[in-house]
């Protein structure tokens, strides 16, 4: 057969029998997908059967979809699919090509959320069509598939799309009869590589096996072969297209090999590069080759992704007698391959913050200085919880004991092992000096031998700092926090709060929960869309980190890390009654309430008011407003509100009677539906004995 490089395969969809509504490929009409007469429109090529947005729209260019584009207007497309109603788990691949500079994100809207859930995002150019896969979770409601395309402001920038193509199943799963390969791609080696097999053309080998699809010679497969292998261990890889969401379940594939000089294995590789090993072939999976050739051999190996991965199919070779390796109907099921597979362990289990009781923690009957759990009200000379900034938090050396040497320990529950862990918490250091030992995290196994995974190096005093480690156990094991007191000088108080336990590198949980909130901002990363009003106010709110410049007034750190960045109105070089207005990026109306939260900051003697304000057609309407001095801690706030038409919600804070009157805020969260219930129980009575 005439090999090819799936890197340099020119991608065609072909015409598929279980093609889902919503799938296109515009050769004559857009299928139902329309522009966003807000935005710029995307526009039919006649002649190129693709529909596309470009930085300058050409005067041959016809069959708009949508109303026409205000050229002042950021440059930018939004492509709207039907409804659709597709209760299943599909796939959607999207065969696309970005020229010169731009991005495209493709996202999800559901009716009653603010907000559309991204899907996947790519800013590379390329010389040629590109496809991408991404998965299409179970769905109860209708949603719609939402395109934004952003070409960039070079000329001749432009982004396309080819195709859309929605098929039933998961994006793991292919059969290989498809000329997309279902986004599978060669690793390019020099020497070695993956090829597509069958299709009744054999060139350079006639004894090629029939496929497993169709048990024929003009079904596909992929094939690897040695005969070009020059060096010890080539290796040819196989990759996947990136999951986007969790998965675990059951990964199935067939394969076969003609000869025992390789080794098979398959993998997963997260985003940060690592490697995890799924399943190798070894002798006991092998036939006698000589005696039944062409023998197909079915693998189920169980798969635990909680955050995106790609599975590699790998093929090692140790010499040109390497043999051949072939690979087919690839597929994934949401079970477990066998009932005695462990469900996938709920790390939640170990979350705490402290709002109502310990949780699953527990500590040694110690008869000196243990944690405590303990609450501040609202005032400016002591901190509050991280949770809400009047809940519940743990302390630990509140009280100088008669003697010094003690340790306190908190003891988590018990986590399942052979997995890799993310932790989460927040302490806080106060009082004196604090050394290496004012706090530390273990790892206690089953066996009892203790491993350290963390220890405090931040020194930053009476703020919230936010911590995390990475870890994994090959047996059950129980995360201990460790507080130790060994002299006068080192005993100030450690608080703690607001623990959290999921599954996995810390690198990529971060990333995961952001994309799951995408009306949240912190602003460490900028303005998540945040603008300033220049018409209505008399200056900005700024983004900065760490203590504002005028003392006495505003936080010592953000709500989000402790170091990290918040918005606030700096005082000083304005008059009082002077504003500054934060406008946020356009809100969908939808049916039923919506949810604000976010974290505001408002100490100083002279601090004015700090208004939230909702702002549909030119026209304001207040939710929420607070005015004066309220506490040095941050502290949560929660509004609810009805809106069925696009609008923006507007922040707006007010200079006081003098330059003490920072007003700050933090970790903003717009969303649809009615907000959770806060609970705070606050015990007073503790109050003067923390610090």
């Amino acid at each position: 057969m005439l090999p090819f490089y799936l890197l340099t395969f020119a991608v065609t969809i072909q015409a598929h029998s279980q093609v889902l509504p919503g799938s296109c490929n515009f050769e004559s009409n857009t299928c139902g997908y329309t522009s966003d007469a807000d935005f710029m429109s995307w526009t039919l090529q006649k002649d190129g059967r693709f529909v596309t947005v470009e930085a300058a729209v050409n005067e041959d260019q016809e069959d708009y979809i949508g109303s026409g584009a205000d050229p002042q207007r950021e440059i930018i497309g939004v492509l709207l699919s039907p409804r659709l109603d597709h209760g299943e788990w599909s796939c959607l691949r999207l065969v696309y090509q970005i020229t010169e500079s731009g991005s495209l994100e493709v996202l999800q809207r559901t009716e009653g959320n603010s907000f559309d859930r991204p899907l996947w995002s790519s800013r590379l150019p390329s010389d040629s069509w590109v496809v991408s896969s991404m998965d299409l979770r179970n769905n109860t409601e209708p949603y719609r598939v939402v395109i934004e395309g952003k070409p960039g402001s070079s000329k001749g920038s432009s982004v396309a799309i080819f195709e859309i193509h929605i098929s039933p199943g998961y994006c793991l799963e292919c059969d290989f009869e498809e000329s997309h390969l279902c986004g599978y791609n060669n690793q390019w080696n020099a020497n070695v590589n993956w090829y597509v097999g069958g299709g009744e053309v054999q060139v350079v080998h006639n004894d090629m096996p029939n496929d497993h699809t169709y048990n024929n010679r003009s079904g596909h497969f992929m094939y690897v072969d040695s005969i070009y292998a020059k060096t010890f261990k080539e290796v040819a890889k196989l990759v996947s297209p990136m999951t986007q969401v969790p998965m675990s379940g059951c990964l199935s594939f067939q394969y076969q090999r003609s000869e025992m000089g390789n080794l098979f294995s398959v993998f997963t590789r997260d985003q940060l590069g690592q490697y995890q090993e799924l399943w190798r072939a070894g002798l006991e999976n092998q036939n006698d080759w000589t005696e039944i050739p062409g023998e197909w051999i079915s693998v189920q190996v169980d798969l635990k992704a909680p955050y995106s991965v790609q599975v590699v199919f790998e093929v090692a070779f140790n010499s040109p007698r390497g043999g051949r390796v072939a690979l087919d109907d690839i597929s994934f099921s949401s079970q477990f391959c066998t009932t005695d597979t462990e469900p996938t362990f709920d790390p939640s289990i170990a979350n705490c913050d402290f709002e109502s009781g310990f949780c699953l923690y527990t500590q040694e009957q110690a008869e000196e200085s243990p944690w405590r759990r303990v609450s501040v009200k609202p005032n400016i000379f002591r901190n509050g919880d991280h949770t809400t900034g009047a809940g519940s938090f743990l302390l630990a050396h509140a009280r100088l004991g008669p003697r010094f040497g003690y340790v306190s320990r908190l003891i988590g529950p018990t986590l399942a092992g052979n997995m890799k862990y993310c932790l989460t918490f927040y302490f806080s250091l106060r009082g004196f000096n604090q050394t290496d030992q004012a706090l530390a995290v273990y790892l206690l196994q089953a066996n009892g031998s203790q491993e350290k995974i963390w220890t405090q190096a931040e020194r930053s005093r009476g703020i919230w700092i936010a911590a995390d480690a990475t870890f994994q156990t090959s047996q059950p094991a129980k995360v201990v926090f460790v507080s130790t007191c060994r002299s006068f000088w080192d005993c100030g108080s450690v608080a703690l709060d607001d623990i959290s336990m999921s599954l996995g590198e810390c690198e990529l949980v971060a990333g995961l929960l952001s994309s799951l909130l995408p009306g949240r901002c912190d602003f460490e990363a900028g303005m998540c869309g945040y603008t300033q009003d220049k018409k209505s106010d008399a200056a900005d709110w700024e983004r900065r980190r760490g203590p504002t410049p005028t003392s006495y007034t505003g936080p010592r750190g953000d709500h989000t890390t402790g170091p990290g960045y918040y918005l606030h109105l700096e005082a000083s070089p304005m008059l009082p009654g002077q504003n500054a207005r934060l406008l946020s990026r356009p809100v969908r109306g939808t049916r039923g309430r919506h949810c604000i939260s976010f974290f505001y900051h408002m100490y100083g003697s002279g601090t004015g008011q700090l208004n939230v304000h909702i702002n549909k057609y030119g026209k304001e309407e207040l939710l929420w407003q607070r005015s004066g001095e309220q506490s040095i801690a941050w502290l949560k706030a929660q509004v609810e509100y009805e809106c069925h038409s696009q609008h923006q919600i507007v922040f707006e804070a007010i200079r006081g009677s003098s330059i003490r009157s920072d007003i700050a805020i933090d970790d903003v969260v717009l969303e649809g539906g009615p907000c959770p219930e806060m609970v705070i129980s606050a015990h007073v009575g503790t109050s003067n004995e923390i610090e």
